[in-house]
Protein backbone atom coordinates (compact mmCIF):
# COMPACT_ATOMS: atom_id res chain seq x y z
CA UNK A 1 0.00 0.00 0.00
CA UNK A 2 1.45 3.47 -0.86
CA UNK A 3 1.00 5.84 2.23
CA UNK A 4 2.01 9.23 2.33
CA UNK A 5 3.14 10.95 5.54
CA UNK A 6 2.02 15.00 6.07
CA UNK A 7 2.93 17.38 8.36
CA UNK A 8 1.66 20.06 9.78
CA UNK A 9 1.87 23.22 11.98
CA UNK A 10 -1.33 23.48 13.88
CA UNK A 11 -3.85 20.35 14.49
CA UNK A 12 -6.52 22.52 13.12
CA UNK A 13 -5.06 21.90 9.74
CA UNK A 14 -6.02 18.38 10.22
CA UNK A 15 -9.39 19.08 11.50
CA UNK A 16 -11.11 18.02 14.50
CA UNK A 17 -13.13 15.10 12.50
CA UNK A 18 -9.89 13.55 10.77
CA UNK A 19 -7.91 13.58 14.59
CA UNK A 20 -10.63 12.10 16.77
CA UNK A 21 -11.45 9.39 14.47
CA UNK A 22 -7.64 8.12 15.37
CA UNK A 23 -7.95 9.86 18.58
CA UNK A 24 -11.52 9.33 20.34
CA UNK A 25 -11.10 5.53 20.03
CA UNK A 26 -8.21 5.13 22.35
CA UNK A 27 -10.42 6.84 25.93
CA UNK A 28 -7.48 8.48 26.51
CA UNK A 29 -8.70 12.73 27.21
CA UNK A 30 -4.86 14.11 26.29
CA UNK A 31 -4.89 12.80 22.65
CA UNK A 32 -8.31 14.06 22.24
CA UNK A 33 -8.47 17.07 19.44
CA UNK A 34 -9.80 18.94 22.01
CA UNK A 35 -7.40 19.33 24.69
CA UNK A 36 -4.76 19.46 22.07
CA UNK A 37 -5.96 22.25 20.35
CA UNK A 38 -6.71 24.04 23.61
CA UNK A 39 -3.04 23.98 24.03
CA UNK A 40 -2.36 25.77 20.76
CA UNK A 41 -5.13 27.97 20.53
CA UNK A 42 -4.80 29.77 24.20
CA UNK A 43 -1.28 30.38 23.41
CA UNK A 44 0.08 27.57 25.94
CA UNK A 45 1.64 25.81 23.41
CA UNK A 46 3.02 27.84 20.26
CA UNK A 47 6.14 28.33 18.97
CA UNK A 48 6.72 31.40 20.94
CA UNK A 49 6.58 28.92 24.05
CA UNK A 50 8.79 26.80 22.38
CA UNK A 51 6.69 24.61 20.82
CA UNK A 52 6.08 24.09 17.27
CA UNK A 53 3.76 21.62 16.08
CA UNK A 54 4.76 19.44 13.86
CA UNK A 55 1.92 16.73 13.97
CA UNK A 56 2.49 14.38 11.52
CA UNK A 57 -1.10 12.44 9.43
CA UNK A 58 -0.85 9.37 7.50
CA UNK A 59 -2.88 8.91 4.44
CA UNK A 60 -3.94 6.27 2.34
CA UNK A 61 -4.06 6.24 -1.48
CA UNK A 62 -7.66 7.61 -1.46
CA UNK A 63 -5.97 10.43 0.74
CA UNK A 64 -8.01 9.55 3.70
CA UNK A 65 -6.35 10.26 7.31
CA UNK A 66 -5.59 7.06 8.89
CA UNK A 67 -3.18 7.46 11.37
CA UNK A 68 -2.11 10.81 13.30
CA UNK A 69 0.66 11.71 15.67
CA UNK A 70 1.29 14.43 18.41
CA UNK A 71 4.73 16.34 17.51
CA UNK A 72 6.42 19.11 18.42
CA UNK A 73 9.75 21.02 17.09
CA UNK A 74 10.86 22.42 20.42
CA UNK A 75 13.65 24.94 21.20
CA UNK A 76 13.81 24.03 24.99
CA UNK A 77 13.27 20.80 27.35
CA UNK A 78 10.96 22.60 29.44
CA UNK A 79 6.99 20.82 30.35
CA UNK A 80 8.22 17.52 29.29
CA UNK A 81 8.55 15.41 32.87
CA UNK A 82 11.22 13.23 31.04
CA UNK A 83 14.93 14.74 31.85
CA UNK A 84 17.46 15.43 28.90
CA UNK A 85 18.92 18.59 30.10
CA UNK A 86 22.54 16.55 30.76
CA UNK A 87 22.34 15.17 27.08
CA UNK A 88 21.68 19.31 25.96
CA UNK A 89 24.46 20.24 28.26
CA UNK A 90 26.97 17.57 26.94
CA UNK A 91 26.42 18.16 23.39
CA UNK A 92 26.43 21.87 23.71
CA UNK A 93 29.90 21.84 25.46
CA UNK A 94 30.65 19.63 22.86
CA UNK A 95 30.39 22.28 20.31
CA UNK A 96 26.98 20.93 18.95
CA UNK A 97 23.93 22.27 18.52
CA UNK A 98 21.15 20.15 20.73
CA UNK A 99 18.13 22.19 19.62
CA UNK A 100 15.65 22.63 17.96
CA UNK A 101 14.86 18.59 18.95
CA UNK A 102 11.72 16.64 18.21
CA UNK A 103 8.82 15.44 20.86
CA UNK A 104 6.17 13.34 20.40
CA UNK A 105 4.33 13.85 23.63
CA UNK A 106 1.12 15.76 25.13
CA UNK A 107 2.49 19.14 25.99
CA UNK A 108 2.74 19.29 29.67
CA UNK A 109 1.37 16.18 30.36
CA UNK A 110 3.34 13.35 32.11
CA UNK A 111 0.65 10.85 31.46
CA UNK A 112 1.42 7.54 29.83
CA UNK A 113 -1.07 7.24 26.73
CA UNK A 114 -0.99 6.49 22.91
CA UNK A 115 1.25 8.38 20.85
CA UNK A 116 0.42 7.05 17.27
CA UNK A 117 -2.90 6.83 16.68
CA UNK A 118 -4.64 4.65 14.06
CA UNK A 119 -8.19 4.99 12.46
CA UNK A 120 -10.22 1.63 12.80
CA UNK A 121 -10.14 1.10 9.18
CA UNK A 122 -6.53 0.42 9.17
CA UNK A 123 -4.05 -2.38 11.40
CA UNK A 124 -2.63 -0.50 13.94
CA UNK A 125 1.01 -1.74 13.66
CA UNK A 126 1.66 -1.01 10.40
CA UNK A 127 -0.04 2.89 10.98
CA UNK A 128 2.47 2.61 13.96
CA UNK A 129 5.43 1.56 11.87
CA UNK A 130 4.86 4.17 9.08
CA UNK A 131 4.24 6.93 11.76
CA UNK A 132 7.91 5.97 13.56
CA UNK A 133 9.66 6.36 10.15
CA UNK A 134 8.03 9.59 9.16
CA UNK A 135 8.98 11.19 12.64
CA UNK A 136 12.79 9.94 11.88
CA UNK A 137 12.62 10.79 8.57
CA UNK A 138 11.22 14.49 9.49
CA UNK A 139 13.73 14.53 12.27
CA UNK A 140 16.73 14.42 9.76
CA UNK A 141 15.03 16.43 7.49
CA UNK A 142 14.92 18.63 9.98
CA UNK A 143 18.22 18.95 10.80
CA UNK A 144 17.21 18.10 14.32
CA UNK A 145 19.76 16.70 17.15
CA UNK A 146 16.91 14.11 18.54
CA UNK A 147 13.25 12.82 18.61
CA UNK A 148 11.99 11.97 21.73
CA UNK A 149 8.41 10.21 22.05
CA UNK A 150 7.71 10.44 26.02
CA UNK A 151 5.19 8.45 28.13
CA UNK A 152 3.90 6.33 25.30
CA UNK A 153 2.39 2.79 25.45
CA UNK A 154 4.40 -0.06 26.64
CA UNK A 155 3.44 -1.79 22.92
CA UNK A 156 4.49 1.56 21.25
CA UNK A 157 7.93 1.79 23.62
CA UNK A 158 8.75 -1.76 22.50
CA UNK A 159 8.25 -1.14 18.57
CA UNK A 160 9.80 1.63 18.69
CA UNK A 161 12.58 0.02 20.42
CA UNK A 162 12.88 -2.51 17.15
CA UNK A 163 12.62 -0.05 14.95
CA UNK A 164 16.22 1.39 16.75
CA UNK A 165 15.01 4.01 19.07
CA UNK A 166 16.91 4.09 22.22
CA UNK A 167 14.34 2.99 25.05
CA UNK A 168 14.19 4.39 28.59
CA UNK A 169 12.64 3.47 31.58
CA UNK A 170 11.44 5.59 35.05
CA UNK A 171 8.62 5.49 37.56
CA UNK A 172 5.39 6.95 38.39
CA UNK A 173 3.47 6.25 41.34
CA UNK A 174 -0.20 4.90 39.97
CA UNK A 175 -3.21 3.91 42.51
CA UNK A 176 -5.04 0.18 41.14
CA UNK A 177 -8.39 -0.11 41.72
CA UNK A 178 -8.88 -3.70 43.33
CA UNK A 179 -12.89 -3.56 43.09
CA UNK A 180 -13.51 -1.85 45.82
CA UNK A 181 -17.08 -0.79 46.41
CA UNK A 182 -15.83 1.87 48.87
CA UNK A 183 -12.91 4.11 49.88
CA UNK A 184 -13.27 1.60 53.48
CA UNK A 185 -12.52 -1.26 51.11
CA UNK A 186 -9.28 0.25 50.21
CA UNK A 187 -8.67 0.99 53.82
CA UNK A 188 -8.71 -2.15 54.75
CA UNK A 189 -6.20 -3.58 52.77
CA UNK A 190 -3.49 -1.43 54.07
CA UNK A 191 -1.85 -2.25 57.32
CA UNK A 192 -3.13 -0.94 60.79
CA UNK A 193 -0.96 1.88 61.03
CA UNK A 194 -1.48 3.30 57.77
CA UNK A 195 -5.56 3.31 57.90
CA UNK A 196 -5.06 4.93 61.01
CA UNK A 197 -2.75 7.87 59.60
CA UNK A 198 -5.25 7.92 56.26
CA UNK A 199 -8.29 8.78 58.12
CA UNK A 200 -6.63 11.29 60.91
CA UNK A 201 -5.09 12.78 57.70
CA UNK A 202 -8.48 13.45 56.03
CA UNK A 203 -10.20 14.68 58.92
CA UNK A 204 -7.90 17.27 59.69
CA UNK A 205 -7.56 18.25 56.11
CA UNK A 206 -11.31 18.31 55.88
CA UNK A 207 -12.01 20.37 59.16
CA UNK A 208 -13.97 23.43 58.72
CA UNK A 209 -13.84 22.96 54.71
CA UNK A 210 -16.79 21.52 52.46
CA UNK A 211 -15.08 19.94 49.80
CA UNK A 212 -16.50 18.99 46.30
CA UNK A 213 -16.24 17.30 43.32
CA UNK A 214 -17.43 19.20 40.16
CA UNK A 215 -17.69 17.81 36.65
CA UNK A 216 -19.99 18.45 33.16
CA UNK A 217 -22.23 21.69 34.16
CA UNK A 218 -21.92 22.19 37.74
CA UNK A 219 -17.89 23.90 36.57
CA UNK A 220 -18.69 27.43 35.87
CA UNK A 221 -16.23 29.91 34.83
CA UNK A 222 -16.23 31.27 38.43
CA UNK A 223 -14.63 27.73 39.98
CA UNK A 224 -11.98 28.43 36.48
CA UNK A 225 -11.18 31.83 37.49
CA UNK A 226 -10.25 30.50 41.34
CA UNK A 227 -8.34 26.73 40.20
CA UNK A 228 -6.19 29.20 37.68
CA UNK A 229 -5.00 31.31 40.89
CA UNK A 230 -4.51 28.48 42.76
CA UNK A 231 -2.17 26.94 39.90
CA UNK A 232 -0.50 30.46 38.96
CA UNK A 233 0.33 30.43 42.68
CA UNK A 234 1.87 27.32 42.98
CA UNK A 235 3.03 27.02 39.69
CA UNK A 236 5.54 30.26 40.54
CA UNK A 237 6.43 28.65 43.48
CA UNK A 238 7.93 25.55 41.85
CA UNK A 239 9.08 26.25 38.78
CA UNK A 240 9.16 30.18 37.85
CA UNK A 241 6.35 30.34 35.64
CA UNK A 242 3.28 28.15 34.78
CA UNK A 243 3.32 26.58 31.19
CA UNK A 244 -0.90 27.58 31.07
CA UNK A 245 -2.53 30.53 30.09
CA UNK A 246 -5.95 31.14 31.87
CA UNK A 247 -7.48 30.69 28.06
CA UNK A 248 -6.39 26.90 28.39
CA UNK A 249 -9.09 26.15 31.19
CA UNK A 250 -12.14 28.07 29.44
CA UNK A 251 -11.17 25.92 26.71
CA UNK A 252 -11.07 22.41 28.16
CA UNK A 253 -14.05 23.75 30.23
CA UNK A 254 -16.11 24.51 27.45
CA UNK A 255 -15.34 21.18 25.01
CA UNK A 256 -14.38 18.72 28.18
CA UNK A 257 -16.23 19.31 30.75
CA UNK A 258 -17.99 15.65 31.29
CA UNK A 259 -14.17 14.27 31.10
CA UNK A 260 -13.40 16.64 33.74
CA UNK A 261 -13.42 16.41 37.84
CA UNK A 262 -12.69 19.76 39.33
CA UNK A 263 -12.03 18.82 42.99
CA UNK A 264 -12.56 22.48 45.22
CA UNK A 265 -12.23 22.91 48.72
CA UNK A 266 -14.43 26.09 50.16
CA UNK A 267 -14.40 27.75 53.66
CA UNK A 268 -17.59 29.50 54.12
CA UNK A 269 -18.12 29.48 50.48
CA UNK A 270 -15.14 31.28 49.59
CA UNK A 271 -12.67 28.26 47.41
CA UNK A 272 -9.04 27.81 48.70
CA UNK A 273 -7.63 25.54 46.93
CA UNK A 274 -8.49 22.81 43.60
CA UNK A 275 -7.02 19.59 41.96
CA UNK A 276 -7.94 19.20 38.24
CA UNK A 277 -8.56 15.65 37.06
CA UNK A 278 -9.17 13.97 33.50
CA UNK A 279 -11.57 10.89 33.11
CA UNK A 280 -10.45 8.27 30.70
CA UNK A 281 -11.99 5.64 30.19
CA UNK A 282 -10.24 3.52 32.71
CA UNK A 283 -8.32 5.92 34.51
CA UNK A 284 -8.74 9.26 36.35
CA UNK A 285 -5.56 11.42 35.70
CA UNK A 286 -4.18 13.99 38.26
CA UNK A 287 -3.11 17.20 36.63
CA UNK A 288 -2.27 20.52 38.68
CA UNK A 289 -3.26 21.33 41.61
CA UNK A 290 -3.27 25.03 43.77
CA UNK A 291 -4.12 25.91 47.01
CA UNK A 292 -3.76 30.01 48.54
CA UNK A 293 -4.52 28.96 52.51
CA UNK A 294 -2.03 26.57 54.54
CA UNK A 295 -4.04 23.37 55.50
CA UNK A 296 -2.30 20.57 56.65
CA UNK A 297 -2.77 17.53 54.59
CA UNK A 298 -5.46 19.45 51.97
CA UNK A 299 -2.97 18.18 49.26
CA UNK A 300 -2.99 14.91 49.84
CA UNK A 301 -7.07 15.29 50.72
CA UNK A 302 -7.77 16.57 47.31
CA UNK A 303 -4.72 15.30 45.03
CA UNK A 304 -4.69 11.53 46.03
CA UNK A 305 -7.92 10.46 48.66
CA UNK A 306 -10.69 12.53 46.55
CA UNK A 307 -9.13 10.48 43.45
CA UNK A 308 -9.25 7.59 44.90
CA UNK A 309 -12.97 7.75 46.15
CA UNK A 310 -13.97 9.45 42.85
CA UNK A 311 -12.37 6.44 40.59
CA UNK A 312 -13.99 3.84 42.98
CA UNK A 313 -17.23 5.22 42.36
CA UNK A 314 -16.80 5.43 38.62
CA UNK A 315 -15.44 1.74 38.95
CA UNK A 316 -11.87 3.27 37.03
CA UNK A 317 -8.93 0.89 37.22
CA UNK A 318 -6.55 3.33 38.37
CA UNK A 319 -5.61 6.40 39.18
CA UNK A 320 -2.06 8.39 37.89
CA UNK A 321 -1.24 11.06 40.37
CA UNK A 322 1.48 12.48 37.65
CA UNK A 323 5.22 12.65 37.94
CA UNK A 324 7.32 11.99 41.18
CA UNK A 325 6.46 11.70 44.67
CA UNK A 326 7.57 9.34 46.79
CA UNK A 327 4.80 10.04 49.43
CA UNK A 328 2.31 8.97 47.11
CA UNK A 329 3.67 5.40 48.25
CA UNK A 330 2.43 5.61 51.75
CA UNK A 331 -1.30 6.39 50.04
CA UNK A 332 -1.42 3.34 48.19
CA UNK A 333 0.36 4.49 44.92
CA UNK A 334 2.40 1.99 43.86
CA UNK A 335 5.68 2.57 41.90
CA UNK A 336 4.73 1.59 38.33
CA UNK A 337 7.13 1.91 35.10
CA UNK A 338 6.10 4.80 32.66
CA UNK A 339 8.57 4.83 29.40
CA UNK A 340 9.86 6.95 26.75
CA UNK A 341 12.04 6.53 23.42
CA UNK A 342 14.58 8.73 21.79
CA UNK A 343 16.65 8.94 18.18
CA UNK A 344 20.22 10.55 18.61
CA UNK A 345 20.64 11.74 15.03
CA UNK A 346 24.78 12.07 15.44
CA UNK A 347 26.00 9.29 15.76
CA UNK A 348 28.71 10.23 18.31
CA UNK A 349 25.95 11.17 20.72
CA UNK A 350 24.49 8.04 19.88
CA UNK A 351 26.93 5.74 21.57
CA UNK A 352 27.32 6.94 24.77
CA UNK A 353 23.84 7.79 25.23
CA UNK A 354 22.69 4.06 24.75
CA UNK A 355 25.43 3.41 27.54
CA UNK A 356 23.67 5.79 29.78
CA UNK A 357 20.23 4.64 29.28
CA UNK A 358 21.17 0.29 29.87
CA UNK A 359 22.33 1.47 32.87
CA UNK A 360 19.60 3.35 34.26
CA UNK A 361 17.12 1.02 32.81
CA UNK A 362 18.76 -1.25 35.34
CA UNK A 363 18.73 1.02 38.14
CA UNK A 364 14.74 2.14 37.39
CA UNK A 365 13.91 -1.36 37.66
CA UNK A 366 15.92 -2.50 40.67
CA UNK A 367 14.30 0.57 42.42
CA UNK A 368 10.89 0.11 41.52
CA UNK A 369 11.22 -3.76 43.04
CA UNK A 370 12.77 -2.43 46.09
CA UNK A 371 10.73 0.18 46.94
CA UNK A 372 7.46 -2.45 46.13
CA UNK A 373 8.83 -4.65 48.73
CA UNK A 374 9.95 -1.74 51.37
CA UNK A 375 7.75 0.48 51.25
CA UNK A 376 4.54 -0.95 49.95
CA UNK A 377 1.76 0.07 52.80
CA UNK A 378 -0.68 -2.92 51.75
CA UNK A 379 -0.89 -5.97 54.23
CA UNK A 380 -0.38 -8.06 51.37
CA UNK A 381 1.72 -7.69 47.87
CA UNK A 382 -0.47 -6.67 44.98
Amino acid sequence: MSLEIRVHDRIAAIGQPAWDACALPTGDPFVCYDFLHACEASGSATPRQGWGPRHLSLHDPDGSVIGVMPLYLKSHSQGEYVFDHNWADAWQRAGGQYYPKLLGAVPFTPATGPRFLAHSSAEAGMVREALIQGAVQLCDHQGASSLHVNFPTQEEWRDMTEAGLLPRLDMQFIWPNRDYKTFDDFLAVLSSNRRKTIRRERRDAQAGLDIRVLTGSEIEETHWDAFFAFYIDTGSRKWGRPYLTRDFFSRIGATMADRIALVMAFRDGVPIAGALNLIGRDALYGRQWGTLDDVPFLHFELCYYQAIEFAISRGLSRVEAGAQGEHKIARGYLPTPVYSAHYIAPKGLREPVARYLDQEREGVAAGIEAMTLEYSPYRDPL
